[in-house]
Formats: structure tokens, C-alpha cells, sequence
């Protein structure tokens, strides 16, 4: 459980932000499209570096890389915590991403390496309950400290958390064995400037009013991806991304279905705590308060699903669950008004926190199955990559939605003037700017229907199928300390 502390600390920094974004664009007087890059810059930053932090913990050995991530993470969310304007917390939250993506493909390799396939399952679904409850303790401890004490207070209570995961790192989290890799640079550099320029054509389209230079670099951002894949096929020596993974298609479909579930969950976010504070007139701590039973059910049903895995065909889970997220994405934006009562707002989010259970750990668990120990970092980098490549896109999507559909649904009203006051709306604003928010998270539940549909392909794999991950697994003597 050592290295659940780091992970818990990354998922809980993503949900506590969300519920002080309002504050945070009334202190450092910014605009959404400001907020949406203090999201975007973190995941951008996550997502290039994972790869190659995936084959580094497979060199070095995942402790170390760990620690470095951690101690990185801890250090920039200070940072975050004394910025002054907006430019330098993107510039702050960018160096988190850094740290984060050191942090997460450790995790879950060291699961791949020590647990055998047929106990990944049981695994997973513990890892997939430290999602849960880090999603339970976000919001709610983000609402807390916002309203008691301030914005910057989110990020501040990162260092004694740091400080604690990194002790029990050292004291707790077994050397493995490592097997050297070379880099990819050229792939690093690719993979960048593709995904940036991606992310950066589709977040400012709306704010340049999608002027020709936009889309010239959403296609140059399309081009340069392409190239990406023609050079790690060509490859000679070790690619950054091993395509050869690809050949096992519970790997290929278990990647089109988390990135389309990062889409979604990442997205969505920002219109959902608009629409409680800002329609609702909900502080914080109450926004937050309104998200607590979907974590709940999600850490619940988590490790039981986790258990059920390992006995059933994981597209009946999966499927289901990406569906079930789908159909609650479309019911949140279809009662996001300003009459809508509390209970009736809760509801779809019950139903997205048990279709959750069913998509994190299982996909996790089926993507990983059949992976060579020695490829287990380069598999949870890759894993890693396009679940966050998925939050980046749509966190960008969705907030260029977002803006496309406050200026269709309120013409004529500059509405980033009125949420930087961190406040509810004035009532003839209201019904415009929650059907502005609705509609936006239509789009991830979209998206969910693509990932449900891929993952009605996955196919049911033998305890040893595949590349034989259990053959080379750590003694059962340091499964109890990770």
C-alpha cells in the first residue's frame, strides 16, 4: 500500500481543484479559458513524459523513479500554493504534471510484476478503491479548505502528504529487478509537439474564433502524430511506444476505452461545478458535498468488481459500466436547470459512481494481463498515456464547448465577467449558462458510447494466455509491503 500514497495524492490534487476553480478565477482575475489551461497544462505535462517514465522505473527501478516524481509533485504544489497570477499557476501545475507522470506508471507496473494474473483482478480492484476514495476525499476536503481558508490551501496540503508518502516509500516499497532500455528521444520529441499543438489549437479555436491558423495547427498537430506512429513502427532498437503491445487486442481495445472514459470524467468536471456554484449558488464545501455519494459507491463496489473479474468475461463488466457512465452523463446535462432540486441533481451521479467500479480497475486489470514483466513499465506507461492523452482532449474539448455554448445560449453577455465574481448569477443569466453547461458534458457522453462499443471486443484470456506476466513475478514475501 506504500505506493497508493503517491497515486492518491495525484488523483486527489485533479478532484480538489475542480471545486475551487471559481475562487481561484476571482483571486488571480482570469477567465475560464485561463481556468481550463491550469487543468489542460497539468495533463499536458502528465501525459507527454509517461512514456518514457514508464520505461525509466523498468531501468532504474520503479522506487526511485517514484520518489523523484513525489518529491517533484510536493515541491511544485508549493509552488502553486504562492502563485500570484494566473500564467505562473499554469506554469506551476505544468511541473506537477511533470511530477505526476513519474509517479503513476510505477504503480501500476509493480502490480503487473508482483501479483499473477490470475490474482490481478483482486489487485486491481484494491488500486481501483484508492480512485474511489481519493475522488471521496478531493472535493470534499477541497470545499473545506477553500472556504475556511482559502484557495491556495488546496495545494499547500500537499506537503505534509508528500513528505509521508516519501517515508514509507524508502521504508516499505521492494527493489525489483530492472532490465535496461534505451530512449526514444525522437518519439519524445514527436509525441510532444503533436499532442501541444493538438491541445492548444482545440482550447484557443473558440477564443481566436477559429481563425485559418487554428486549424493549421490542429492539422500540423494531427501530421506530426502521424509521423509519431510511421517512426516507432520503423524504429530500430527500442521505440517509445512498443506497437508490438498492440498485437494483443485486450490491450488495444482496453486503450480506446479508458481514453474515452479520461475524456469524459476529466471534461466534465469543470461544467459540473460551474453549474452548483454558480446556478446553484452552492459554496464549495457543498458543490463538493453533492459528488461524495457517487465516491462512495465507487470505493464500495470497486474491490468487489475487482474480485468478480477474475471469474467473468471482462467485456460484461466493462461495456456495461462505460455505458452506464454514458447514459448518466446525458441525464446530468438534461436536468442541469436552475429549478432542478439537489436530490433529482444527485441521482445521475449515483449512477456514475457504480458504472466507475466497473470501468477503472477492470480495464486496468484486463490491459495489463498478459504483459512480460520485463514490458510491464513500457505497458503502464502506454496505459497511462491514453487515459491522459483522453483527459487532455477532453478537457480541452469540452471547454471549448463550453465557450462555443455560452456565447450560443447567452449572445451579447461576456459571462467570464460574471463567474469571476464567485457568486450565483443573476436569475436572468441563469437558464442560459446551465444549458451552456449541459450541453457540454453531452459531448463526453459521446464519446463513453464509442469506448462502450470497442469494448464489446475484448476477449476472455486464460490465467496464463498471452506474454506469461506470471512467470516472472517478485516473491510472495514483498507482495504485502506494496
Amino acid at each position: 500500500m506504500a505506493l497508493c500514497v503517491g497515486f492518491f495524492m495525484i488523483l486527489v490534487d485533479m478532484t480538489i481543484v475542480a471545486v475551487a476553480q471559481p475562487q481561484i478565477m476571482q483571486a488571480l482575475d482570469a477567465d475560464v479559458n485561463g481556468i481550463v489551461w491550469v487543468t489542460s497544462a497539468y495533463l499536458l505535462t502528465y501525459a507527454v513524459p509517461l512514456l518514457i517514465a514508464g520505461r525509466l522505473g523498468d531501468k532504474v527501478g520503479p522506487k526511485r523513479v517514484y520518489q523523484a516524481g513525489l518529491l517533484l509533485f510536493t515541491a511544485a504544489s508549493v509552488w502553486c500554493g504562492f502563485s500570484t497570477d494566473i500564467g505562473e499557476l499554469i506554469a506551476a501545475r505544468a511541473v506537477q504534471g511533470l511530477g505526476a507522470a513519474l509517479i503513476t506508471p510505477q504503480t501500476m507496473a509493480l502490480i503487473t510484476r508482483i501479483f499473477p494474473p490470475e490474482r490481478r483482478g483482486a489487485a486491481m480492484g484494491v488500486w481501483g478503491t484508492v480512485a474511489g476514495v481519493a475522488t471521496l476525499v478531493g472535493p470534499l476536503l477541497g470545499g473545506l479548505l477553500t472556504d475556511s481558508f482559502g484557495w491556495e490551501w488546496i495545494f499547500f496540503v500537499n506537503l505534509p502528504v508528500g513528505l509521508v508518502g516519501l517515508v514509507l516509500a524508502q521504508a516499505l516499497v521492494p527493489a525489483v529487478p530492472t532490465h535496461d532500455h534505451r530512449f526514444d528521444w525522437v518519439g519524445v520529441g514527436l509525441s510532444a509537439v503533436g499532442l501541444s499543438a493538438l491541445v492548444f489549437g482545440i482550447q484557443e479555436g473558440e477564443s481566436y474564433s477559429w481563425a485559418g491558423w487554428i486549424w493549421a495547427l490542429v492539422g500540423f498537430g494531427v501530421v506530426v502524430m502521424v509521423v509519431f506512429v510511421v517512426w516507432e513502427h520503423r524504429m530500430r532498437g527500442e521505440p517509445l511506444v512498443p506497437l508490438a503491445l498492440f498485437r494483443d487486442r485486450n490491450f488495444s481495445v482496453s486503450n480506446v476505452g479508458i481514453a474515452t472514459m479520461g475524456f469524459a470524467v476529466s471534461g466534465s468536471m469543470i461544467p459540473i461545478m460551474f453549474f452548483l456554484q454558480l446556478v446553484g449558488g452552492m459554496s464549495p464545501l457543498r458543490s463538493a458535498l453533492v459528488m461524495v455519494p457517487m465516491a462512495v459507491l465507487t470505493g464500495v463496489f470497486a474491490p468487489i468488481v475487482g474480485r468478480v473479474l477474475d471469474r467473468v468475461h471482462p467485456r460484461n463488466v466493462i461495456a456495461l459500466g462505460l455505458l452506464g457512465y454514458a447514459v448518466a452523463s446525458f441525464w446530468a446535462g438534461w436536468v442541469f436547470r436552475p429549478e432542478t432540486p439537489v436530490w433529482l441533481l444527485v441521482s445521475p451521479t449515483l449512477l456514475m459512481g457504480l458504472a466507475s467500479a466497473a470501468v477503472w480497475a477492470p480495464l486496468a486489470a484486463t490491459a495489463t494481463r498478459n504483459l512480460p514483466w520485463h514490458q510491464a513499465g513500457a505497458g503502464a506507461g502506454v496505459y497511462n498515456t491514453t487515459r491522459v492523452i483522453g483527459s487532455v482532449i477532453g478537457s480541452a474539448g469540452i471547454g471549448a464547448l463550453m465557450m462555443s455554448r455560452l456565447a450560443a445560449n447567452l449572445p451579447g453577455v461576456d459571462a467570464t465577467n460574471h463567474t469571476g465574481a464567485v457568486q450565483q448569477l443573476p436569475e436572468v443569466l441563469r437558464e442560459g449558462f446551465a444549458r451552456a453547461m449541459g450541453q457540454s458534458i453531452y459531448l463526453g457522453g459521446g464519446v463513453l458510447l464509442i469506448g462502450a462499443a470497442t469494448t464489446l471486443f475484448l476477449v476472455r484470456t486464460g490465467s496464463t494466455g498471452g506474454g506469461g506476466a506470471g512467470s516472472d513475478t517478485v516473491p510472495e514475501t514483498l507482495r504485502s509491503d506494496v
